[in-house]
């Protein structure tokens, strides 16, 4: 029995079907894959990419797909990155905050930066709102700092960050004068009262 030394060696199947001294090195040594010779040991091709071993966000390649260079594969992060490992999957780094996703007003945060874990940057208002993977709803009262002054009162309609100057300051309730993004111009006439009495003016 030709098979019974391993001559075709590890992942490949031996065959020695006749088993006689008259017909030494008839064996046949067959791959997993199908590949067939007769009498010594085949080259196996085995892709180690076939099972996505890398995951998402990675490619995979393998530069030598011979059965006896097994954990070769190698796994390199997007284009963008240069981070590369062989026999395993990357740690590819990704600041998903550096393309300014929550935009004015509002400070991004990605404590993880890993392809894995995409969408996962938080959004936070300066009030302490905060969002995940989207822009916060931040909400800012102007009228907090009392930009209308004295005998006017201020409202803020809107407080999303996004419409900042749309306060409005409107005169007491006597009057009828109201400006927006800054204090009215409030006119009152307090001699219609008489206060000063008769016979003065």
């Amino acid at each position: 029995d030709e098979c019974a030394s391993n001559p075709c060696g590890n992942s490949q199947t031996c065959d020695d079907p006749v088993k006689t001294v008259a017909s030494i090195g008839d064996f046949t040594c067959e791959c997993t894959n199908g590949v067939k010779t007769t009498g010594a040991a085949a080259t196996c091709e085995t892709d180690e990419c076939a099972t996505s071993p890398c995951g998402s966000g990675q490619t995979c390649t393998d530069p030598d797909m011979a059965a006896d260079k097994l954990h070769d594969f190698e796994c390199a992060c997007d284009s963008d990155m240069s981070i590369k490992k062989v026999d395993g999957p990357a740690t590819c780094d990704k600041d998903e905050c550096s393309s300014d996703p929550c935009g004015t007003g509002q400070t991004c945060n990605d404590p993880t930066k890993s392809v894995g874990s995409i969408g996962d940057y938080t959004c936070e208002c300066s009030n302490g709102v905060t969002a995940t993977g989207t822009p916060a709803t931040c909400e800012t009262d102007e009228c907090a700092t009392s930009p209308c002054g004295n005998g006017q009162t201020c409202t803020d309609p809107d407080m999303a960050s996004n419409k900042l100057h749309d306060f409005e300051c409107v005169c007491d309730s006597d009057m009828s004068i109201k400006k927006v993004d800054g204090p009215a111009t409030c006119d009152k006439d307090e001699c219609s009262s008489n206060p000063c009495g008769m016979g003065q003016t």
